[in-house]
């Protein structure tokens, strides 16, 4: 038998004791931007113009779609 440990089998030895929470560090990061975004949110709605924007935006998109159901449903 050969005793000799190669550098992969050093390497794998060292790296197994230290566990790496990258997951967490994952779900961290996700965390810390839903709270920049949500912060921006409330930040733009509290503005006057963009909250019109946003509403004027919503309003066309909605009646874009209604225009598409009411001719695919043969209403005009």
């Amino acid at each position: 038998m050969n005793a000799m440990m190669t550098k992969l089998d050093i390497e794998s030895s060292k790296t197994a004791g230290t566990p790496k929470w990258e997951g967490l560090s994952e779900i961290d990061q996700a965390i810390r931007d839903n709270r920049l975004t949500e912060y921006r949110i409330n930040k733009a709605w509290a503005d006057p113009w963009s909250r019109r924007l946003t509403v004027g935006v919503t309003v066309v998109i909605a009646v874009g779609f209604s225009y598409l159901i009411g001719s695919s449903l043969g209403l005009w």
